[in-house]
């Protein structure tokens, strides 16, 4: 269930070690996605040699908002997703099959 409690809890918190996000075992199809956008972020930005606060001012995203999501303490919106993918020409985003 994503949305009402599901979604009161990080998706870091669904993870089996949540201090290990975002490589921990998660169980849950939602908090497995943003993991993997996570993990696509960090690789992003690492590759591009841009901090977040760089990031945040090249791509028009709050640099709280990148931080959020790389530590997993935000469901992401589809318009941050959609200004992060296009900012950096790179998919975010899982394909359907399950991380």
């Amino acid at each position: 269930m994503v949305g009402g409690s599901a979604r009161s809890r990080a998706p870091r918190e669904c993870a089996s070690d949540p201090e290990a996000w975002p490589h921990a075992v998660v169980d849950d199809v939602a908090a497995a996605v943003v993991q993997t956008i996570a993990r696509r972020l960090a690789d992003a930005l690492r590759e591009r040699g841009l901090s977040r606060r760089g990031a945040a001012d090249l791509l028009g995203v709050n640099r709280q908002t990148i931080a959020d999501v790389i530590e997993g303490r935000c469901w992401p919106d589809v318009a941050t997703i959609a200004r992060l993918e296009t900012g950096l020409n790179t998919p975010l985003w899982p394909p359907l099959a399950r991380r």
